[in-house]
Formats: C-alpha cells, structure tokens, sequence
C-alpha cells in the first residue's frame, strides 16, 4: 500500500513538471456497474459507485494528462441453480485506483468542451465481501464472508489489478461536467486455476477547474 501511494505521489510530481502552463485538478463520483469475466462468460453485473480526484496537465491547447486517485467499487454476481445449489452469490470489492489518462478537449465554442481519453491504470483491492443467498456448494449457506486476497488455494482474488480505461463527457466553461467511463481489467485475478477479469461501466458527475 506504501508503494503505491509513493508510486502516485512520483507520478503526480513527474506530470506537473512535464504540463505546459497551469495545472488544473478536478473530482469525479457517480454510479459503477461492474462485473467479472469469465473464460466462458460473464458474471451479473452489481451496482457500486466510485470517487475520483484528478489533476489536469496541459501539454498543448487540446490535449492533457490526468492522473488519478481512484475509489472504486467493484465486483459482480453470479445466480446459480446446479443440482443441491440454489441462490445467489454476490462479491464487493473496494479498490484504490492509480490512472493515467491522455485526454482530448474539443471545443464547442462559449459554452464548454467535449473530452474523451483513455490510459492505464493500476488498482489494489483494499477490503472486499462475499455474500450468500441460498445455499451454493462450497460457500455453504446464507451468511458474509471477508474476500481472501492472494494467491493461495483458500484464497477468493489477487490483489493487485491492471487494466485500461476510457472516459467521455462534456464539461461547461464554470466547471461542471457529466461523464462516463469504462474500465478493462486485463489482469487475471483468479487464484489458482480459471479467469476472472474486471469490467466496470461508470456514469457520474464532476467539477474540473
């Protein structure tokens, strides 16, 4: 957790002294909606939210870097019906997000600007839930559960993520900005044997000056 807040705050100071002019900083927060992908499929997606601070680094008229510190609220759920299994298993993931997006400005005249970017990002899960509806094998019955994070045989996902993600939206000239994003897990978090990857949909509202 050190590493990476110290990896951040390099990060930050590197950008700052690469942007041309005055940095700008800015916060999102809205609705996610996430869910895993599997080898063979996709799990049901959750509803979480996300809070994003940012700074923005001009390096021409219309194009900028923006990294990030990120909360986001992952996971996904699976209903299942197999033999003696029956009910529904839901997993919530808190992680704290590191991304850096290239983002392009496109004016539209007096009244504010389109964006959209896209960049890397790191995560590292902070806590997680696992929650039991019904009995489902070897979950057991109705109850929560801590996730495990790590790579051993009891364990439920690593904790350390990878991915890309992608932004849009519109912000008017006083600030104010609606946006929506989506985030591309490429990092296999199952422990063990399978796939898991993190897909997260985003909608939400922000302030950038």
């Amino acid at each position: 957790m050190k590493k990476l807040l110290l990896s951040a705050a390099i990060l930050f100071g590197s950008v700052g002294a690469f942007a041309q002019g005055g940095l700008g900083y800015g916060l999102r927060a809205g609705v996610n909606i996430p869910k895993y992908s599997y080898e063979n499929g996709s799990s049901e997606s959750n509803t979480g939210f996300f809070v994003t601070g940012y700074l923005d680094a001009p390096v021409s008229p219309y194009f900028s870097i923006q990294p990030g510190l990120s909360l986001q609220n992952k996971g996904g759920k699976r209903t299942i019906s197999e033999g003696s299994s029956s009910g529904e298993f839901k997993q919530s993931i808190m992680s704290l997000d590191i991304p850096v997006n290239l983002v392009a400005k496109l004016p539209t005249g007096e009244s504010g600007n389109f964006f959209v970017g896209a960049g890397p990002y790191v995560g590292f899960g902070l806590s997680g839930k696992n929650k039991v509806k019904g009995n489902i094998g070897n979950w057991g019955a109705e109850g929560e559960t801590d996730v495990k994070f790590g790579s051993g045989n009891d364990d439920n996902l690593k904790r350390t993520d990878f991915g890309i993600n992608f932004l849009a939206g519109y912000q008017l000239t006083n600030g104010f900005q609606i946006n929506a994003g989506y985030g591309l897990g490429l990092t296999n978090l199952a422990p063990n044997s399978g796939s898991i990857k993190n897909r997260v949909w985003s909608v939400g509202i922000g302030f950038g000056l």
